[in-house]
């Protein structure tokens, strides 16, 4: 179930549309880790873009070095909660009744329910209500040719190391009703795409995004994303992504206030000018990027 949410988590995190390219100026973006300092701050805290699902999610000698000089971890939710995994049941399903199968023909709900029996051992009826995207979220790991590893995760190993707690800029509750403001529809249209064509284009788009995360080009993050044709990526900017960068800016800035912070969100959060690198810098906040 950990694993569920934690691709869940991905899908949020990458998906962008239509912000302005090189609003991190090109070059210096070629970078995860970035310091935050000044405006008041008595210590630098760290800012990281993580890849939630990946073949290879070591970490760096900043990034280890950046752990090791801050006292505590936020990422986009407390994902050692023991509470998680049961709050996220009650977020995965729709609202008013709806279900997916009143959503698509007798053929296609047919051809899901074979194809989610295959990967996931689940018919169709037993996840009729569920948001279309968690399924979409079920499946991307048969998408891997690996064992699925989670930047997260490694983030949570060295802090557990060090005594560290690990606390979320965002609730499970407010990350899962993201999808209640996107269209049951749409999101039942994506999935049917990718079930129809057997996820091979997602399963081409995720490889070319772990390669591409290897290079630490945020630029080349967006662009990626900005390409895609999925109705959750081109219409949904504000909703997935925009809103809740602009939601952490106060919670970034009263606990690094507090204590000096490592804070781990997804990548394609930072850049753009939207993202949590301009929007700290428009608040006073000297944010540059760190080179291993």
């Amino acid at each position: 179930m950990k694993n569920l949410f934690v691709t869940l988590a991905l899908l949020v995190g990458i998906i962008s549309h239509g912000q302005v390219k090189n609003a991190v100026p090109s070059g210096e973006a070629k970078s995860l880790l970035w310091k935050i300092s000044g405006n008041g701050l008595a210590k630098p805290s760290y800012l990281f873009g993580t890849m939630h699902i990946t073949c290879d999610a070591s970490l760096d000698s900043a990034t280890r070095d950046a752990l090791e000089n801050t006292k505590q971890l936020y990422l986009e939710l407390d994902m050692d909660d023991p509470e998680m995994q049961a709050t996220m049941m009650g977020g995965m399903m729709m609202k008013n009744g709806n279900t997916m199968q009143s959503m698509v023909s007798e053929a296609d709900f047919k051809l899901l329910d074979v194809y989610v029996q295959e990967k996931i051992g689940l018919s169709a009826m037993m996840i009729n209500t569920m948001k279309p995207f968690m399924i979409s979220a079920m499946l991307v790991p048969s998408l891997l040719d690996c064992p699925m590893q989670t930047v997260e995760g490694e983030l949570i190993k060295v802090s557990a190391a060090q005594n560290e707690e690990v606390f979320g800029l965002e609730t499970v509750e407010e990350q899962l009703a993201v999808f209640d403001e996107v269209p049951y529809q749409d999101q039942m249209d994506d999935l049917m795409k990718s079930v129809k064509d057997k996820f091979t284009a997602d399963k081409t788009e995720m490889v070319k995004m772990m390669e591409v995360y290897k290079t630490k080009d945020l630029d080349a993050m967006l662009t990626m994303v900005q390409e895609s044709d999925s109705k959750m990526t081109s219409g949904f900017q504000d909703v997935l992504l925009n809103n809740r960068n602009k939601n952490w800016i106060p919670k970034i800035e009263a606990v690094a206030k507090q204590e000096a912070t490592f804070f781990g969100v997804g990548a394609a959060h930072l850049p753009g000018k939207e993202g949590v690198i301009m929007l700290l810098r428009n608040k006073g906040y000297k944010v540059e990027a760190v080179f291993n």
